[in-house]
């Protein structure tokens, strides 16, 4: 009975250390992702104001219909 009971504990212990182990790696996912998506915001906001303040390079052999950035 007693090393049934010994087993039980430690394979409780190993069960939260895994949970803990999920949850660490759920929170590093969530990081990663933010920093993706802060980079992508970034990026999107220099496209839009690109062309106001000159860092783009205007495409003047296209015509200016039909296409957006």
């Amino acid at each position: 009975m007693e090393i049934n009971a010994l087993r039980e504990r430690s394979l409780g212990w190993d069960a939260i250390m895994t949970e803990v182990t999920k949850i660490d790696d759920m929170k590093r996912e969530m990081e990663e992702l933010r920093a993706l998506v802060n980079t992508l915001l970034t990026i999107i906001m220099e496209e839009a104001d690109g062309v106001q303040s000159g860092s783009a390079q205007p495409q003047t052999n296209l015509p200016r219909i039909g296409y957006s950035m």
